[in-house]
C-alpha cells in the first residue's frame, strides 16, 4: 500500500477514497464496512451470499454486489479482502490485473486504529466477549470509544462503530495469521495464548512471538492473564505490565467467585485492597476471567469502580457467545462460537453449572487442520455432556485432509472422554435427532464456528411452537416432543420426522388440540399403529397425533357391544370379545391396525370389514367438537370413509352376538393361520394396492414375476405380491420407486391401473 493510500485511509478529509471490501457478508469484513464508511470513504463489497449484516450496511450506504464479479474492482482506489479470499476469486484477479492497491483486512484495521488511542484485545479465546465488555464499560464511562468487535453486539448496537469525536478505540486482534503484529496500539489485553492455528503456525514458540511483537509495539500499558502459562510467560517480564487473575498476587484478582443459575459474582482485589463486588449478566468462570481484564483495563484508564460495576451488571454478551436462543419451565437452548478445546470444556463447564438434568451437545468440527492436530485434546473436551452429536468438518475455505472428518472428534471421545457420542454428518440430521432427544429439565447446546447455530435457532422455533400447544394440553395429559421418527411408528418401519409428535390420553384434551392447532394454523394429521402408512423421507410437516393410552386405550363390555377408543388395537377387542363368549370379532385378531384407524379406511379381512360391526362413531370434527354418528349416517365403502378425511375417531361402539368358546376360538385360530401363511413376517406396510377387477394385487404381481423384485432394501414379499417388505434401513424414496416399477408393469403388460391403498403422507426432501 502506497504512503499516500495509507494516509487517505487514516484520513479522508480532504480527499475520500473509493474502497472495495472482497467478502463483505463475513463478520470482520462487514465491521470493516461500517467503520470505512464512518469515517467518510465510499465504500463497496461484494461477497457469495447476502445477509442480515450486508442488508444493514446498503441502509447505511454500502453498494453491494452478489454474485462477484470484475466489474465492481473498476474506479476503486483500494481494494481489502479477507483471509477466505484466495486467487482464483474473479474479484481478487480482477483487481491483481487491473493493479489496484490490495490489502488484508487486518492491514486495513491497524491503519485505521493509528487515527485512534487503540486498545487490542488479544487471544486465543475470549476476545469477542471481552473487547464488546470492553466498549460497554468504557462507553458508561463517558469515553465513547469506537469499536470493532468479531460479532453483533446487542448492547453495542453492530459489530463496529466509528465514534468521530473520541480519542479511544477498541478492537479484536487476530493472532490466526500473525496479523496481530501490525497493530501498533496505546494499550493491550492479553487474555491467553495457547496451541491454535498450526496449520499457520509450527509450534506455540512461534505464536507467543506474535504477542511478544504485539507487546513491544504497544505504547501504553499492557494488561494479561497472570493464569494463563502462556500469557503469562509474555506478560512477566515486562514494567509496563499488569497482570489479573485468581491468585490474590495479581495485580487485579477475582475472590469470593459465586456462580449462579446465568449470572456470577465476585469481589476485585486491586494490589490487594477490596474495590467492591462485581455482578455479571453472564455465567462462567471464563467470563469472570474476561470481565477482570476489563475490570483493570477500565479502572487504569480511570474510571470509577462504581461506573464499572453498574456497566458490568448490564452487560448480556455478545452474539453466539453462549447467546440464550430459547428458555422456558421444559428446557433451556443456547448457542456458542466455541470451536477450540479450551473454549469448548469452559462453556460446557457453564453450562453445566446451570445444574440441568442433562447436557445435549451438537458439535461442528472447525477446519480440518484443526480437527486433525487437537483431536486427542477435543476428546477430552466434552466430559460436561451427556449425550453429543457430531457434524462433518466446517472447512472455512480449507481443503480436506483425508481420513479426518466429524468422525475424528468421535473417535477421540470414545477413546479418552465420558460422552455418549454420535456422528451426524448432516446438519438437518443433526437437528432432528437433538430436538427428538429434548425432554424436560435438559439444556442443548451448539458449539462451533461455522453454521452450526442454525441447528439450536431452528429446534429454538420448532420449541416455541410446541409450547404453545403444551399450553392447550395438561402436563398429565399427553407426551410432546419434536422429531419424533416415523419409522418407530409404521409397521414398514420407514419415515421421516414428524416435526410435532403428541400423543394425548384424555379425549377432552383431544379435542382442545384440535381447537387449538386451527387457531394456530397447523396441520395436524393423526395415526394410529401405522400399519397402512408410508411416510416418506422429508417426514410430516406439522403436528402429528398418536392417541395413546388413557380414553384411547380403554375396551368395555356391554352385553354383545364392546366399547372401545380409539386407540385400542382390533387384537384387544378380538380378545375381549372372546373372554366375554361373543362372536362376529375373530377377523380383528388377524388385523395389525387399532380402532381409529380400521375405522378411517374400513379395514377388513376373512370378508368382514369394520363397518359391518360398527353401531356409532364418536369422533372430534374439525372445529374441535365432540360428535358421535351411527353407522348408518355414516358413508362408507371399499378401503374409504370420507367422513373421516378431516373428523378424528376418538372411540366407537361395535356389536356382537353370542357365540360358544370353541367356535370362537376355532375361527380366530383360522384368522391366525391365514394371516402367518399368507404374509410376510418382515416388516411391511400391509396390502399396496387396492385390488383390481380383474384379480387380486397380489395375485397379478405374482403374473407378472415381480415378488422379490428389489429397490434398494425394498423389495416385493416373496410370500405375497401386494406386500413390500422392509429388509432393513429401507428408505420411502427406495418402497415408492418401487412402487412405481410395478405400477408401471402392470400398466404396459396387462392395461392395469394399480391403486395404492397404502396412505402416501409427508414431505420428500427434509423440513426446513
Amino acid at each position: 500500500m502506497s504512503v499516500e493510500i495509507l494516509q487517505r485511509l487514516r484520513d479522508p478529509r480532504s480527499t475520500p477514497l473509493r474502497v472495495h471490501l472482497i467478502g463483505v457478508a463475513g463478520s470482520g469484513m462487514s465491521g470493516l464496512a461500517s467503520l470505512l464508511m464512518g469515517i467518510g470513504h465510499e465504500v463497496s463489497g461484494s461477497d457469495k451470499v447476502r445477509t442480515v449484516e450486508t442488508d444493514r450496511l446498503l441502509g447505511a450506504g454500502l453498494r453491494f454486489f452478489s454474485p462477484q464479479g470484475p466489474g465492481e474492482i473498476e474506479g476503486a482506489d483500494l481494494v481489502i479482502y479477507s483471509s477466505a479470499i484466495k486467487p482464483g476469486n474473479v474479484a481478487y484477479d480482477a483487481a491483481r490485473e487491473m493493479g489496484v492497491a490490495m490489502v488484508r483486512r487486518a492491514e486495513a484495521l491497524a491503519a485505521i486504529m493509528q487515527q485512534k488511542r487503540g486498545i487490542i484485545v488479544a487471544g486465543t479465546h475470549g476476545k469477542t466477549t471481552t473487547s464488546s465488555m470492553a466498549s460497554h464499560v468504557l462507553r458508561s464511562g463517558g469515553l465513547k470509544p469506537s469499536h470493532y468487535v468479531g460479532a453483533e453486539i446487542p448492547l453495542l448496537g453492530t459489530n463496529a462503530h466509528w465514534e468521530p469525536g473520541s480519542d479511544y478505540m477498541v478492537a479484536e486482534g487476530d493472532e490466526s495469521d500473525g496479523t496481530l503484529a501490525l497493530f501498533h496500539p496505546e494499550h493491550a489485553i492479553i487474555l491467553n495464548i495457547e496451541p491454535e492455528h498450526l496449520d499457520f503456525y509450527r509450534n506455540l514458540d512461534e505464536i507467543k512471538a506474535v504477542f511478544e511483537k504485539l507487546i513491544r509495539q504497544t505504547a501504553g500499558f499492557f494488561i494479561y492473564c497472570g493464569d494463563d502459562p502462556g500469557s503469562h510467560s509474555v506478560g512477566v517480564p515486562h514494567e509496563r505490565a499488569i497482570s489479573y487473575g485468581w491468585n490474590r498476587s495479581c495485580a487485579y484478582a477475582a475472590v469470593n467467585i459465586r456462580e449462579r443459575r446465568g449470572t456470577s459474582s465476585y469481589h476485585v482485589l486491586r494490589r490487594g485492597e477490596d474495590l467492591g463486588e462485581i455482578e455479571l449478566g453472564i455465567p462462567g468462570r471464563h467470563n469472570v476471567l474476561n470481565s477482570l481484564a476489563v475490570v483493570a483495563l477500565a479502572t487504569e484508564l480511570g474510571v470509577g469502580f462504581p461506573v464499572v460495576r453498574a456497566a458490568m451488571g448490564t452487560f448480556r454478551g455478545a452474539k453466539r457467545r453462549f447467546e440464550a436462543k430459547y428458555r422456558s419451565e421444559h428446557c433451556l437452548v443456547y448457542d456458542d462460537y466455541g470451536h477450540h478445546p479450551t473454549e469448548v470444556q469452559a462453556t460446557l463447564a457453564t453450562a453445566r453449572s446451570l445444574e440441568p438434568k442433562r447436557v445435549l451437545c451438537v458439535f461442528q468440527p472447525h477446519r480440518y487442520s484443526r480437527t486433525q492436530l487437537l483431536r486427542n485434546e477435543f476428546g477430552r473436551a466434552f466430559d460436561d455432556v451427556d449425550h453429543l452429536l457430531v457434524t462433518d468438518v466446517y472447512a472455512a475455505s480449507e481443503p480436506p485432509i483425508p481420513g479426518v472428518s466429524g468422525e475424528t472428534i468421535c473417535e477421540a471421545v470414545r477413546e479418552f472422554g465420558k460422552a455418549q457420542v454420535q456422528s451426524t454428518p448432516r446438519k438437518d440430521q443433526a437437528r432432528f435427532l437433538l430436538g427428538n432427544l429434548i425432554r424436560r429439565g435438559d439444556l442443548v447446546i451448539s458449539l462451533g464456528a461455522g453454521d452450526v447455530h442454525e441447528v439450536t435457532a431452528a429446534i429454538s422455533a420448532d420449541l416455541e411452537v410446541l409450547d404453545r400447544l403444551r399450553a392447550v394440553l395438561d402436563e398429565e395429559e399427553a407426551v410432546l416432543r419434536l422429531y419424533e421418527p416415523m419409522s418407530r411408528h409404521t409397521t414398514i418401519r420407514i419415515g421421516g420426522p414428524a416435526r410435532y409428535w403428541i400423543e394425548p390420553t384424555t379425549i377432552a384434551g383431544f379435542a382442545r388440540l384440535v381447537s387449538g392447532c386451527r387457531e394456530m394454523g397447523l396441520a395436524l394429521r393423526v395415526v394410529g399403529r401405522g400399519s397402512n402408512l408410508l411416510i416418506r423421507d422429508g417426514g410430516i410437516d406439522g403436528v402429528v397425533v398418536h392417541p395413546s393410552g388413557g380414553d384411547f386405550d380403554r375396551v368395555d363390555v356391554r352385553q354383545n357391544w364392546i366399547e372401545a377408543g380409539a386407540g385400542a388395537r382390533f387384537k384387544k377387542l378380538a380378545s375381549a370379545a372372546q373372554k366375554a363368549g361373543i362372536a362376529g370379532f375373530e377377523w380383528m385378531e388377524g388385523i395389525p391396525g387399532n380402532v381409529g384407524g380400521g375405522i378411517r379406511m374400513n379395514a377388513g379381512a376373512m370378508g368382514t370389514e369394520t363397518f359391518d360391526q360398527v353401531v356409532s362413531v364418536t369422533f372430534v370434527d374439525a372445529e374441535g367438537q365432540l360428535r358421535t354418528k351411527l353407522a348408518e349416517e355414516i358413508a362408507h365403502d371399499y378401503r374409504n370413509v370420507p367422513e373421516f378425511a378431516g373428523n378424528y375417531v376418538v372411540s366407537a361402539v361395535f356389536k356382537g352376538h353370542p357365540g360358544t368358546d370353541e367356535g370362537i376360538r376355532s375361527l380366530m385360530e383360522v384368522s391366525k393361520r391365514k394371516r402367518k401363511e399368507s404374509q410376510p413376517t418382515a416388516a411391511s406396510a400391509g396390502c399396496i394396492f387396492k385390488n383390481p377387477e380383474i384379480c387380486g394385487a397380489g395375485k397379478l404381481v405374482d403374473e407378472l414375476g415381480l415378488k422379490n423384485t428389489a429397490v434398494g432394501r425394498a423389495r416385493v414379499s416373496d410370500v405375497h405380491g401386494n406386500f413390500i417388505v422392509n429388509d432393513g434401513g429401507a428408505t420411502a424414496a427406495e418402497a415408492l420407486q418401487l412402487i412405481s416399477v410395478i405400477q408401471e408393469k402392470a400398466r404396459a403388460e396387462r392395461g392395469v391401473e394399480l391403486e395404492t391403498e397404502v396412505q402416501i403422507l409427508g414431505e420428500e426432501s427434509p423440513m426446513t
